[in-house]
């Protein structure tokens, strides 16, 4: 079974817009034949699927004006689309609505090393920037787990994070500027070559907003000069509440790792299983991998403190990698923690709360309680320094049911983060997904004022429509709230 989006019908005559699409960029960068249109149907969040009437595949900003000036003419919904790895549903596609994929803009347009920027188009692959300026000492800090995959564009529109955002922060705290196509096909430059600019802070704005206030088509970078000295630490625990422990520990004593990861004993036998790295215990109720950087004198200093912090809150062993390779073997199974899964289930559903370090213990508890009540598998793998959770539900889509009985635990899941002072989304958006549970954490003068914004940037509506914001069209939740009358006028603008 796979859920399809809840938006009206209408008729369409498609014909003179996709004339109109073809001479804004040529026939063989519109997408029309129902085969390669399955292609795009879903994103990451693969259990929703809705196939577009047509996708365009635009190269430069102009071409992407042009597009939406289009849509802009003919009053068509767009959904931005890059490499379609989001998890959220943020580039699901909606009935009725095209869809523009920047994959194919991949240039990496400026490198500056002097002033530390990168600019590059959406289509540029995360990886892909470190490769470009690591030879020259330097590196682009945000790393999803998928940053092999990942455009950056997308990482723009869900101000992604990734192992090392405890230290350095998620995707909006190395954005500069970024040139921007609104949805009336105007095309404006946003923040500029430094950060910290006079005025408000539209970038990050722009960051983080799912593609709702337009289409970005160049981004300005900041990249970082590589550290001098990396220790990766590898702590294994006999219970996951002595791991969340050393989480508050560590950060309590004044040390910022650059990145602080937990895995339970789920999901690191499951990617022992797949990886093989042998270097996770598999007996351990959870391991912690923790990386700190910088001069060597403080690589050291930070590597001994954390270790006598580990073995005070009952690690068994805890191993330092300090060679390049074998960081490389450490940090290789957590990377592959979300593959993995697909060996122990056919689907799986992943959350992305934030809560506070305080609560990791008193949460997981929770988490591993609500996975019984419901009668499922919940693998805990997550960014245990910022306390962002990626809890991974385990279930087989084919079977009638499971997939809304899934929803509803990560719903609560969801609800529980923002009970202990969490929020809903870490670095994976909200997107289709989580829009029903926004009242849950923002009342409905700060919802209402979020789509106000929205409404100045996209005031008929038409940059991808039905995403973040519950409304009584796609959201049952929504529509029995109070909530919704102040939303729906809004979202007639």
């Amino acid at each position: 079974m796979v859920a399809q989006l809840n938006v009206p019908k209408t008729q369409r005559d498609w014909q003179p817009i996709i004339r109109a699409f073809e001479q804004a960029v040529g026939k063989d960068q519109v997408v029309r034949r129902k085969e390669e249109l399955l292609v795009y149907e879903c994103d990451g969040l693969a259990s929703y699927r809705q196939r577009p009437p047509v996708v365009v595949l635009p190269r430069t900003t102009e071409q992407v004006a042009a597009v939406i000036r289009v849509c802009h003419q003919f009053e068509v919904p767009f959904v931005p689309r890059g490499a379609g790895t989001g998890l959220s549903g943020g580039a699901l596609p909606v009935e009725d609505a095209v869809l523009i994929v920047t994959a194919t803009m991949r240039q990496i347009l400026a490198i500056d090393y002097d002033n530390q920027r990168v600019v590059v188009q959406p289509g540029v692959i995360n990886n892909w920037v470190t490769e470009a300026v690591s030879g020259a000492g330097f590196y682009y800090a945000p790393d999803p787990s998928s940053q092999t995959v990942c455009s950056v564009g997308g990482n723009v529109a869900e101000n992604s994070g990734g192992v090392h955002c405890l230290k350095y922060g998620v995707t909006t705290n190395h954005i500069l500027g970024v040139k921007l196509v609104l949805p009336d096909g105007e095309i404006v430059d946003v923040g500029g070559a430094v950060a910290e600019q006079p005025g408000y802070d539209l970038v990050g704005l722009i960051v983080g907003s799912e593609g709702t206030l337009g289409i970005v088509t160049e981004i300005t970078l900041r990249i970082l000069k590589a550290p001098e000295t990396i220790n990766v630490l590898l702590a294994d625990f006999t219970s996951v509440e002595a791991a969340g422990a050393t989480v508050s520990d560590v950060i309590g004593a004044g040390i910022i790792p650059a990145g602080m990861e937990m895995m339970d004993n789920f999901s690191l036998n499951a990617v022992e299983d797949v990886v093989k790295t042998d270097c996770y215990p598999r007996d351990a109720e959870a391991i912690l991998l923790i990386e700190i950087d910088g001069l060597p004198a403080e690589v050291e200093a930070s590597r001994d403190r954390i270790t006598a912090i580990c073995q005070q809150n009952g690690a068994r062993h805890v191993t330092v990698a300090a060679d390049s390779q074998d960081r490389l073997r450490l940090w290789k199974g957590r990377k592959a923690a979300f593959a993995a899964m697909g060996k122990l289930s056919p689907d799986y559903y992943v959350q992305d709360g934030v809560i506070p370090r305080t609560q990791l213990p008193y949460v997981l508890r929770e988490i591993e309680a609500l996975g019984e009540k419901h009668g499922y598998r919940v693998a805990n793998v997550f960014h245990a320094g910022d306390g962002n959770l990626h809890p991974l539900i385990l279930f087989n889509n084919h079977i009638p049911g499971q997939l809304e009985a899934v929803e509803e635990l990560g719903g609560d899941i969801l609800k529980l983060c923002v009970k202990v002072g969490g929020s809903i989304s870490g670095e994976h958006g909200i997107g289709a997904d989580k829009r029903c549970y926004m009242p849950d954490m923002f009342s409905p003068a700060d919802l209402e004022t979020m789509l106000w914004v929205r409404a100045s940037w996209n005031p008929k509506g038409l940059a991808n429509p039905t995403k973040i914001f519950p409304t009584p069209r796609t959201c049952g939740e929504a529509a029995r709230s109070p909530l919704s009358p102040s939303l729906e006028n809004v979202e007639r603008f």
